[in-house]
């Protein structure tokens, strides 16, 4: 699966390598969902592929597409 570059993966879970809580938007994903470190992200960003979640998740707004992902996790 391809990457939609919709931003969740980049406000929904926690991110410890950035200090990057829950729910909140990375200091880095541009208004764009693009990533502004995208060359020096961190591994943990380096790793995740598209996969089943994103499908799932699929909605018209960033802020759907977190509540959503938050909701597959019972977040």
């Amino acid at each position: 699966m391809e990457c939609s570059k919709c931003g969740a993966c980049c406000v929904a879970p926690d991110i410890s390598s950035l200090r990057k809580p829950l729910g909140e938007r990375c200091p880095h994903l541009k208004d764009d969902n693009l990533c502004a470190i995208y060359d020096d992200r961190p591994a943990v960003c380096r790793s995740y592929a598209a996969d089943w979640l994103c499908e799932r998740i699929s909605a018209p707004t960033l802020t759907e597409r977190v509540r959503n992902y938050l909701a597959v996790f019972q977040l």
